[in-house]
């Protein structure tokens, strides 16, 4: 079920699935979700909610696997993934298709005010604490601290914001 605010606004070319699972996307008041950019259900059950004001830039990728909530506010630029999902690859006896996905590590939660550049991955069980900025091509598939900076792939605190 797709479920888009009358206030939020969606590029024509923005592709957005609908869920065969009952998976929910829910695009809140005054988002924005710019041309480019794919949300799939697929690897779980999990819904995806993009909160109040956020705006989602071309190229990015949003998967439901085991959920993803986007908080109030939050800018993610352009090509970024967010993959809450895993797939089990260890037997060697199956395709790793057909071996499906690992448990959830939680999703991923983005909380308010978040900036994520150009480029970052963020990896199920991820969660980006409130007023956070992830820079450029970093990889984030832990916790972050409130207001922090960080960079890189392992993630790595570089500074707050002040």
């Amino acid at each position: 079920m797709i479920v888009i605010s009358p206030s939020a606004r969606v590029s024509e070319k923005a592709d957005i699935e609908d869920s065969v699972r009952e998976t929910r996307i829910v695009i809140e008041a005054n988002a924005m979700i710019d041309a480019f950019v794919k949300i799939k259900p697929t690897g779980g059950d999990g819904d995806v909610v993009i909160g109040e004001g956020s705006y989602v830039n071309s190229g990015t990728v949003i998967y439901s696997g085991n959920g993803v909530t986007i908080g109030k506010g939050v800018l993610i630029a352009a090509n970024c993934t967010l993959a809450p999902v895993n797939h089990a690859y260890k037997s060697r006896a199956k395709t790793i298709r057909a071996q499906g996905f690992l448990p959830s590590k939680g999703g991923i939660v983005v909380e308010d005010d978040v900036w994520l550049g150009a480029g970052v991955v963020v990896l199920d069980g991820a969660r980006i604490r409130k007023g956070c900025v992830v820079a450029a091509n970093s990889v984030v598939r832990t916790e972050t601290e409130e207001y922090g900076v960080y960079a890189g792939d392992p993630l790595r605190k570089i500074g707050t914001r002040d």
